[in-house]
Formats: structure tokens, sequence, C-alpha cells
């Protein structure tokens, strides 16, 4: 009688030797740790994608806005009329000959 302890890995199924080969659980093992773990996980990766969008929304939002007000600079240094009117609506300024009435009339 041949004693079956001495050839133990040709007694296991195919799949067995396959499932439980050492480097192929230490790849699996490292693509598992690099999606579910780490600096660069896929997981981490989706929201780093999402707070992108939102950010360059923001940085579109703030663009728009500075564009905005570089156009009102420009009107301030350029139309003396938008400069009295702003002055006269805001600052409550008026000329030396004038009086100046204000009501809290909406």
């Amino acid at each position: 009688m041949a004693d079956k302890s001495t050839n133990s890995s040709a007694d296991r199924p195919m799949w067995v030797r396959v499932l439980f080969n050492l480097p192929l659980l230490i790849v699996v093992g490292a693509i598992l740790f690099s999606i579910v773990w780490g600096d660069n996980s896929y997981i981490k990766r989706i929201g780093y994608r999402e707070r992108i969008g939102r950010l360059e929304s923001e940085i579109k939002q703030y663009g728009d806005s500075a564009a905005f007000y570089a156009r009102k600079a420009g009107e301030l240094n350029t139309d003396p009329e938008t400069l009295e009117k702003i002055a006269r609506e805001q600052y409550g300024m008026k000329r030396d000959n004038e009086e100046v009435f204000v009501t809290d009339i909406k």
C-alpha cells in the first residue's frame, strides 16, 4: 500500500491548489488593499472626484463674482456719474448747495 501523506498536493482538487497558491493570495491581497484602504484607494478617489467637482463649481462662481466686481470698479474709475450716484446713495454725501431729506418709505 502506498502512503497517501507523501504526495498530499496531488490528492487535493485543482481549485484548492489554485485558490491557496501563495503568490496568488499575495497579489489578490494587495489589490484588495489598494481598492479599500490606503491614500490612493478607489473609495477615496471617488470622494476626491466629488470634492474636485464642488471646488471647480465654486471657482467658477468666484470667477463670475470677480468679473462682476471688476466691471463695477471699472465703471467707478471711468464714469463720474456712477461714482456720484454711489456716493449719494450709499454714503449720504451731498453737494454744498443741496439739502438732503432721508425717508424710510419703501
